[in-house]
């Protein structure tokens, strides 16, 4: 039999561009399939490196500390830091006991590590404290307090371990600053919203007054943050737990590169949020527990003039594999929110109490101004909220009428597979403004039970529905 070639070749020829764009088409297809939101969030954690110390360890027993929960071991706690630092970097150990210390300077390349039965105990005099430090209070920067841990302008630090740092602020210590009755302040007391404190700072914030000089401190009622990383990149914070905080708690601002992973925040006193980025990109926060006096994680950027002037957004922010129990809100962003907020990635977490109030939470009003964009949550189990399962408020007030003339913009806000048992007062809940409206709200495969109210919303494009139930009627 004769074989016609050329015919043959022909048809090979067609097979072949047959199955090339067959497999195009079917690689686009997937690719299509298969690309998400998430893809971003992915790239941010891989991002963040995994921090690396020389092999060097220094005891703050060997630099003199007593761990009698009464001696105050400032001094051999700086000491080790210290030595670590110029010995090119390593591992400051505190084991287990109680050390009374007064505030912690971290150095670049040093991992302050409390072993299994660390306890320190941070002091109670306040003049411990002193002198101040660039700090900020509520989303404005000023001399103030020292954090009880604090790291400026530094590079590559953590703190990791097993142990437990405690604030020791209570109704006796720090706390009645806030100025209510229930954290211990009693009548005639000094608090932060007297002339001299809160309405002083934003004056001189108005103002464009230097930051260092506004100077405040001794003679002043605003509490100290916790744990406050400023300036700084690659920062770890790991495995240990916070209680009993002055003022918010983890607090990273104007850095880049951080990962908080497998801490525990157990602290209801008066602001004691759990964690706060502020002015941050490149954040990860990872299987961690969030039982808070406030908001469980609270993304931040800067109050009012002082945001503005800074003008950094905090952007690129992952929060994963979290447990958030009593709080203002799981995940909230602002109300501190002036230079905006974007890409935020929030997945696999739970939110589960009677006194959480919100699952996903957005404030904030044309004092603030900012803007809150690119919000993707999925694969959230909530077992119950007082107020809302998803919050956005562009009318929010606190200390009296928020209204100037920085209109906030809130778009792309993005809930996917979410079940919720008990919805509290609303399912959703959204107060835009007319002059701008909330825009391209999206809910996929969510279930809400049990709402008193499914859906209040003002001022907003239509949500998009899809596959989403509240109280069992199909949106």
């Amino acid at each position: 039999m004769k074989i016609n070639t050329s015919y043959l070749l022909r048809s090979l020829l067609y097979l072949s561009v047959f199955a090339l764009v067959f497999n195009s088409c079917k690689a686009k297809k997937e690719e299509t399939k298969e690309a998400s939101p998430f893809d971003e969030a992915d790239k941010i954690v891989k991002s963040i490196k995994v921090l690396e110390f020389p092999n060097n360890t220094f005891n703050i027993l060997d630099y003199g500390a007593v761990a009698d929960g009464e001696t105050n071991n400032s001094e051999a706690i700086k000491k080790a830091i210290t030595m670590c630092n110029e010995a090119g970097g390593g591992k400051v150990i505190i084991p287990s006991g109680k050390f009374l210390t007064g505030p912690i300077h971290l150095k670049s390349n040093v991992n302050l590590h409390l072993e299994a039965g660390a306890e320190v105990l941070f002091s109670k005099n306040h003049k411990d404290y002193l002198p101040v430090v660039h700090t900020s209070y509520e989303g404005q920067e000023l001399m103030n307090y020292s954090p009880l841990i604090y790291a400026y302008k530094q590079n590559n630090i953590a703190v990791t371990g097993k142990g437990t740092f405690n604030g020791q602020a209570s109704n006796t210590n720090w706390w009645p600053w806030c100025g209510a009755e229930r954290y211990g302040r009693l009548e005639g007391m000094l608090h932060q919203r007297d002339e001299h404190n809160l309405p002083r700072l934003w004056e001189m914030a108005e103002n464009n007054t230097p930051v260092s000089e506004r100077i405040f401190g001794e003679g002043h009622q605003l509490r100290p943050l916790f744990i406050q990383p400023f300036e700084c990149e690659n920062v770890l914070i790991q495995g240990v737990t916070f209680t009993n905080a002055p003022f918010w708690v983890i607090h990273p601002i104007k850095c880049n590169y951080v990962r908080v992973e497998g801490v525990t925040v157990n602290s209801h006193g008066p602001n004691n949020d759990g964690c706060d980025p502020e002015y941050s990109k490149n954040v990860h926060i990872n299987n961690c527990t969030f039982n808070t006096g406030d908001d469980c994680i609270a993304i931040k950027s800067g109050r009012n003039n002082d945001g503005r002037r800074v003008n950094i957004p905090s952007e690129n922010i992952v929060v994963e594999n979290c447990n958030m129990k009593d709080g203002h809100g799981g995940v909230v962003m602002g109300s501190e929110i002036s230079a905006g907020v974007r890409n935020v990635y929030v997945r696999n977490c739970k939110m589960n109490s009677p006194e959480l109030d919100r699952a996903i939470r957005i404030k904030t009003n044309t004092l603030r101004g900012g803007f809150v964009e690119n919000v993707y949550v999925k694969n959230i189990e909530v077992g119950q909220v007082k107020e809302a399962v998803l919050k956005i408020n562009l009318f929010y007030a606190i200390y009296g009428p928020q209204e100037g003339d920085f209109m906030p913009s809130v778009k792309n806000i993005h809930l996917q597979d979410i079940n919720v048992e008990n919805g509290g007062k609303y399912g959703v809940l959204i107060k835009g403004r007319p002059q701008s409206f909330v825009k391209n709200v999206t809910l996929t495969n969510v279930h809400i039970k049990n709402a008193e109210t499914p859906l209040s919303v003002e001022n907003s494009e239509p949500i998009t529905f899809k596959n989403t139930t509240i109280n069992g009627k199909e949106y």
